[in-house]
């Protein structure tokens, strides 16, 4: 019995004949061609689309080292008022 909507799967494919070596340079020059494939759909931003993205990324940074030495010396400060330092 079949299912209503139900798409036929695709039989694994079987590998090729031959002798492995013409299969195992086979298999590298089809990853290669997927890869070259994958590559072409990449969307690569504009330059000012980059030079924001830069942007962005210094001033967070730059908050997070601000916000992460402030602890860190409200900590050292704490640990010595503690200790007596």
């Amino acid at each position: 019995m079949s299912q209503l909507g139900a798409q036929p799967t695709k039989a694994r494919r079987e590998p090729k004949g031959g002798n492995p070596i013409s299969r195992f340079f086979g298999s590298i020059g089809l990853f290669l061609a997927q890869v070259l494939d994958e590559l072409r759909k990449v969307v690569r931003p504009t330059r000012s689309e980059l030079i924001n993205y830069t942007l962005v990324v210094i001033v967070f940074v730059s908050v997070m080292m601000l916000i992460v030495s402030g602890l860190d010396a409200a900590f050292t400060r704490a640990v010595l008022w503690v200790f007596g330092g």
